[in-house]
């Protein structure tokens, strides 16, 4: 099978959003990008809808949120964005997280509050590529990022929330199987993997080959290269144009 093309990613922006369900999402690819994207001088925020307290089978939600919470602002320090200022939670339920008004308007909250001209989510198509299935949480997070975006620019929607804000220009998402852009993350590979590994009770609880962070980053980074001329590892967003 001949290997896909990609596209540079946009460069011509300031500030970025990303919205995803869980701690450790951006982490499995997309956190290269953000390194790449903050050593240039831009500003990146995390928006996570839930804090992944259902998410280790071993550990009760009560203790296990507070810890994936700050497994989760190590992993964002790791690749340049702030864990105190720049890591907020929704509180969705974790495992039930539902597609509907109340998490768009949640997202559209901060859209217009961080006002950025990217934003990035997790994969919500219904297969991650090579065809496994993905997962309910993810799903409706992805769906509601796109549509709150549409929704934070209505000034009649949500006209609690503040001013409308316009200046989203592109949606990249993560872990598509309908990638058509991508990063080369080379320079700062190192720091994706120790973005990954500082998830360290998830990942001891986890076991397998997702719970490698250098062995599995790699083999996506090295696949994902052969559609970026002149990359070496690189990670791919399907990217809307608004």
């Amino acid at each position: 099978m001949t290997a896909p093309t990609y596209e540079p990613m946009p460069d011509d922006w300031d500030r970025a959003l990303v919205v995803v369900a869980h701690p450790d999402d951006l982490e499995y690819g997309g956190s290269g990008a953000v390194a790449v994207w903050t050593a240039a001088g831009r500003t990146v925020t995390y928006l996570l809808a839930t804090r992944g307290e259902a998410g280790i089978d071993t550990i009760e939600p009560a203790r296990c949120g507070p810890l994936r919470e700050a497994e989760q602002r190590a992993a964002a320090a790791e690749v340049g964005v702030d864990p105190d200022t720049g890591v907020e939670f929704l509180d969705h339920p974790d495992g039930l997280v539902t597609y509907g008004v109340p998490l768009r308007r949640d997202i559209a909250a901060a859209i217009r509050r961080h006002r950025p001209q990217l934003v990035v989510t997790s994969n919500h198509h219904d297969t991650w590529p090579g065809g496994h299935l993905n997962q309910a949480d993810h799903i409706a997070v992805g769906r509601a990022t796109i549509d709150a975006v549409r929704d934070a620019a209505n000034r009649w929607l949500f006209p609690e929330l503040g001013e409308p804000w316009t200046g989203v220009r592109w949606i990249a998402v993560a872990g598509s199987p309908q990638s058509t852009h991508a990063v080369d993350i080379g320079p700062v590979f190192d720091r994706a993997v120790a973005s990954l590994a500082a998830h360290r009770e998830y990942l001891a609880a986890l076991g397998g080959a997702m719970a490698e962070p250098e062995t599995f980053l790699r083999s996506a980074a090295e696949e994902t290269a052969k559609g970026l001329p002149g990359a070496e590892l690189a990670t791919a967003f399907e990217v809307f144009a608004l």
